[in-house]
């Protein structure tokens, strides 16, 4: 596309039929993904915060199973553009519909909801604005400045969207410059347009070399585990980040938010997690989170360094 990046893919996948696997049940949830709810004084102060300045949280609208874990330490992903979102993926709890309006104020609020938390690291996250002309990047490059601003030596992530693969909306990403730029490519080659009907494999590959490539020191992602895919296609996966030079993976169990959504297809073990982390720090990855209940923004603080 003019002034962007191909959302072509040339590989091709396995007779394997990602919604026959999907179908069979894998039964009772496991012991080790059981989670408390948030507790404690430093959960209900980042409660209020984020109710007081009308914020949003991936955490509260993602359904995160680390919310009592993250809040109790006093942080939180806060998400930025509204909580309505333009796409329609298979796996994420997140509303889709129509959005409302942008609101220019949100940077400072954001900003300043970030100094009264007293937060050395932020991570950052919105929802996809495919309705916007810029896809929501003008509000995200001005929420990073302003949180700088009134925040002198704190570090940030981005969790961005693909802004459909177009250079001039990752260029505003690149100007703000975080320490840490994280795009998720959710699941492997073969059930990525199952579970991610908008999106495009090969798009969130380039979108990663693109922002390495034009000067971001840290680039990360994510993927969900126990939707079907093989551990072929988890290594190859791995294998195609590394050639585009993505320093940090995350590795998380799959979790059904609702009936409406994609049924989980496998449970995980941790013992396989665990060598999965192994195996990722051994192709070169500078950082593997992985385990059943990592998400995207787990640790965020430690892939800084």
């Amino acid at each position: 596309m003019a002034n962007g990046i191909s959302t072509s893919s040339t590989s091709t996948s396995p007779n394997v039929s990602s919604s026959a696997k999907a179908k069979q049940r894998p039964g009772r949830k496991p012991d080790w993904l059981k989670v408390r709810l948030p507790s404690g004084q430093q959960s209900s102060e980042v409660f209020k915060n984020v109710k007081d300045n009308a914020l949003h949280t991936i955490c509260q609208s993602g359904n995160c199973p680390n919310q009592a874990e993250c809040w109790g330490e006093g942080t939180a992903t806060l998400m930025i553009l509204g909580n309505v979102c333009t796409r329609s993926c298979r796996f994420c709890n997140v509303v889709t519909g129509k959005p409302e309006d942008v609101d220019i104020l949100e940077p400072r609020r954001v900003a300043e909801s970030v100094k009264q938390m007293g937060l050395k690291h932020v991570v950052i996250t919105s929802v996809d604005r495919d309705d916007l002309v810029d896809g929501g990047s003008s509000i995200w490059m001005a929420t990073v400045k302003m949180i700088r601003r009134l925040n002198p030596g704190i570090t940030m992530e981005t969790l961005i969207p693909d802004f459909q693969g177009k250079t001039d909306q990752l260029d505003k990403i690149v100007q703000a410059n975080p320490e840490v730029v994280s795009h998720n490519l959710e699941t492997v080659e073969r059930l990525s347009r199952e579970v991610r009907v908008q999106a495009r494999y090969d798009r969130s590959l380039e979108v990663l070399d693109y922002l390495k490539k034009s000067g971001i020191r840290r680039t990360k992602t994510g993927l969900m585990l126990g939707l079907g895919e093989t551990e072929a296609e988890i290594l190859q996966t791995m294998d195609d980040l590394r050639a585009v030079d993505c320093d940090v993976l995350t590795l998380g169990q799959y979790l059904q938010p609702t009936k409406k959504h994609l049924p989980v297809a496998d449970f995980i073990t941790p013992e396989t997690f665990e060598r999965y982390k192994e195996i990722g720090l051994e192709k070169g990855f500078k950082f593997v989170e992985s385990g059943p209940l990592v998400r995207s923004s787990y640790h965020a603080e430690r892939h800084v360094g």
